[in-house]
């Protein structure tokens, strides 16, 4: 038997150093070729470390949140063979997860990484006991999910790599009969005293880094508009009923976008990017958007490049893409850059009003609140009418109160008279 040693490699763009986020594999653990080691952070992206060889790991080179330098000792592994000392580089990394801008954060991959093998171990049923303090690996959106059935993970065998807890697990506790669900109702009033900490690493850590340093460095101002979206929602249903077989369902971003569009050609101030160590404003004639999409890891911005080119169904094609891509961790390090403007919506969950945080270096971003039915005066009458509202941001730096209040006011116009969104 013999020792491969494996190397911080070098990831390009000049970095000296990374941060460990993540490992994917533990002393004792066995591992393939081109199964995923760890998670290191960049300045600018989250890299998946694969495996160049087949064995045992003996020895890992560092801990979660440890800053390593390129070309220290990440990882040791046993392999068959000779017994002298090999050193080697990680192979190139094959994934590249997009750290977030300050509105919207989440992990990309540009290509698919073999899935880790699963042990017996993890795969002999639901349940296993760990010890009180010990903290299952877990997606957010399934700490959700645990906690809103009664589940404690740390009784769910977990049958994803490293033992990472899955949905499908917690369906297979549930169905063994094992969950909290199940227990005494007196236990859901039982008192607790428990606490958990989380150390803010990786992806969180550079998240909190974007949103203070969008916050300290921004003047930040907020409008807030009521639109009639109405006509717009009768739009979009005929649309759906008439084109949705064959040209795809549409959703109301697609019109939002384009509203973007057509509103930006008379304030280009919007669609820009400020540097403000060079005091130089950058006014764009292609609109980039960027569209927030929920992840497990939370908000990403995919980006609808060239949406002034785009029809409705182009757009929401793209829409859908882009937010597959994004949730699925398949989407790319281009495709999660480059935005001029930013639109982002919590749909349904959208609430009356909300402060969102520019997306740097944009100077405006544009929030979606959700669609509620409501009695309004028209012409005299009182009647039930679909309202939204937009609550939006601008820096204050580059950006005038008239002409935001001015700009929404145009995308108001354009939504609640659609016809206008397509007249040249």
């Amino acid at each position: 038997m013999g020792t491969h040693v494996i190397k911080m490699p070098d990831i390009g763009e000049g970095i000296a150093e990374v941060e460990l986020s993540q490992w994917h594999v533990k002393v004792g653990d066995l591992v393939v070729e081109d199964q995923v080691l760890a998670d290191v952070m960049t300045d600018k992206a989250m890299v998946d470390i694969p495996s160049p060889v087949h064995g045992k790991v003996i020895a890992l080179g560092g801990q979660p949140g440890e800053v390593m330098a390129v070309g220290s000792v990440l990882i040791s592994i046993e392999v068959e063979g000779a017994g002298n000392l090999k050193e080697s580089a990680a192979p190139a990394p094959v994934t590249v997860k997009e750290p977030a801008a300050p509105k919207a954060e989440a992990v990309v991959e540009t290509k698919p990484a073999a899935a880790a093998p699963r042990s017996a171990a993890v795969c002999q049923g639901p349940m296993v006991a760990r010890e009180a303090n010990e903290r299952p690996l877990a997606s957010p959106a399934v700490r959700k999910h645990a906690l809103d059935l009664g589940i404690q993970l740390r009784l769910v065998r977990g049958s994803g790599p490293a033992g990472r807890v899955l949905h499908e697990d917690l369906d297979a506790y549930l169905a063994q009969g094992q969950s909290n669900a199940q227990a005494p109702v007196a236990a859901a009033y039982a008192q607790r005293n428990d606490e958990e900490q989380i150390q803010v690493i990786g992806m969180r850590r550079k998240i909190a880094q974007r949103m203070q340093d969008a916050t300290q460095r921004a003047a930040h101002f907020s409008y807030v508009e009521e639109i009639d979206v109405t006509a717009i929602e009768e739009l979009r249903a005929h649309l759906n009923e008439k084109h949705g077989a064959s040209r795809g369902k549409l959703t109301l971003l697609p019109f939002l976008v384009r509203a973007l569009v057509v509103a930006l050609r008379d304030f280009p101030q919007m669609n820009a990017r400020y540097d403000d160590e060079a005091q130089v404003i950058t006014r764009l004639g292609a609109v980039h958007v960027g569209v927030a999409t929920q992840s497990d890891v939370g908000l990403m911005v995919p980006v609808v490049r060239h949406a002034e080119a785009r029809s409705l169904w182009d757009s929401a094609a793209e829409i859908s893409r882009l937010a597959n891509a994004a949730r699925n961790g398949k989407a790319s390090r281009d495709e999660l850059s480059g935005s001029s403007i930013t639109l982002t919506s919590l749909g349904a969950l959208g609430g009356i009003v909300s402060t969102p945080v520019l997306n740097l270096p944009e100077v405006a971003i544009v929030g979606v609140n959700k669609i509620v039915e409501r009695p309004m005066v028209v012409k005299g009458q009182v009647l039930i009418r679909k309202m939204m509202n937009l609550s939006s941001s601008f820096d204050h730096r580059v950006v005038d109160g008239m002409d935001a209040a001015l700009f929404i006011q145009a995308i108001r116009g354009l939504l609640e008279q659609p016809a206008t969104l397509f007249v040249e």
